[in-house]
Parts: C-alpha cells; sequence; structure tokens
C-alpha cells in the first residue's frame, strides 16, 4: 500500500513541499550499476636517488586523474655556487637566500587509476645543479657564473597501488622510486 497525499489550496511554499512529499514517494530508487576505484586518495611515496642532484623523499595523498608537484632545494657537495644578476639565465636559477646556486629537483606526478587498481602514472622529472664554474663575458664584463646542470625527462609507466615499489632509472642515472598504497 502506498501512502497517499492530498494537497488543497496552500501558500505557495505549502503546495512545493507537498508536491516534493508526493513525488519522493512516486520515484524509482537510482541504483548505482558501477564502483570507481577514483573515490579515495592513495598515498603516493616518491624516493630520489641520484648523484648529482642528491637524494629526498617524501609522502603525500592525491586522487586519480589530479597532480602533485615535488620541489625539493638542497645544498650541492663542496657548498652554493656564487651568482650574480649579471649571469645569464640568473632568475631561472635556483638560489638560495644569498643569491647563490643550490641544486632543484622537481617531480610532477600525475596518476590515474583503473577499476583494478592499477595506476597508469605519468611522471616528469626536472632537476637543476651547480657544477662548478664557467667565465663568461657580458656587456663588456668577465664574470664567474655557476656552469649549471639541467635534466628533464617524461615517463609513463604503470604500477599496482597496494604498496609495492616501482623504480624508473632515468637517463643520467637517477633512481626515481615510486609507491602507492591505498
Amino acid at each position: 500500500m502506498s501512502p497517499s497525499f492530498k494537497c488543497f489550496a496552500v501558500s505557495v511554499a505549502a503546495s512545493v513541499v507537498c508536491g516534493l512529499a508526493t513525488l519522493s514517494h512516486a520515484a524509482t530508487p537510482i541504483t548505482v550499476t558501477s564502483q570507481s576505484a577514483t573515490d579515495g586518495p592513495i598515498k603516493y611515496t616518491v624516493k630520489i636517488t641520484s648523484k648529482q642532484f642528491g637524494n629526498a623523499q617524501e609522502t603525500r595523498q592525491i586522487r586519480s586523474g589530479q597532480s602533485d608537484d615535488y620541489t625539493w632545494k638542497t645544498v650541492p657537495p663542496g657548498g652554493a655556487v656564487p651568482a650574480t644578476n649579471e649571469c645569464p639565465n640568473y632568475t631561472s636559477l635556483p638560489l638560495d637566500a644569498n643569491g647563490a646556486m643550490i641544486r632543484q629537483t622537481q617531480v610532477r606526478l600525475a596518476p590515474v587509476v583503473a577499476d583494478n587498481g592499477t595506476a597508469t602514472v605519468q611522471l616528469s622529472f626536472q632537476a637543476q645543479a651547480p657544477r662548478g664554474t664557467k667565465t663568461i663575458t657580458a656587456n663588456g664584463k668577465t664574470l664567474k657564473c655557476p656552469n649549471d646542470v639541467m635534466v628533464s625527462q617524461v615517463v609513463r609507466f604503470t604500477m599496482p597501488t597496494n604498496g609495492t615499489t616501482k623504480t624508473i632509472a632515468l637517463n643520467d642515472g637517477t633512481q626515481v622510486a615510486v609507491s602507492a598504497r591505498r
């Protein structure tokens, strides 16, 4: 037996409520036919091991289809390399508080998780570090500027989201280990 509602001449607000009450009992229920693996955030740990750019590790949570940027700045062995604003590309160099060049590693992680729990990941890696100095001439002046080394690479791979670690070897020898756990 279904409940019945009778709506008489009432105010506009009351008639809307009465109409909604009538509809709520007449509507068929909605059935969910599929569940997506992207419902919750997943913990991703990114670990960098590099002779040239240093070692770093961090764990963060992101959802499928989102991306996350990891940035690490470290002092290279032998210390930061002095630079002046007259050096070419000075504004694009990773600098410490004193304006000397240090190492910087950046990783962008962009996973998409399938229903079976497998993540398809695009990993973008960029790193820059000083390797001594170089002498240049700019505007008639002889300057000592950092001899910067830069690496940039994009890698795509699949991995499980059960905590297993996937290790990628980049072209310059840097090792990037990624693990994902729900």
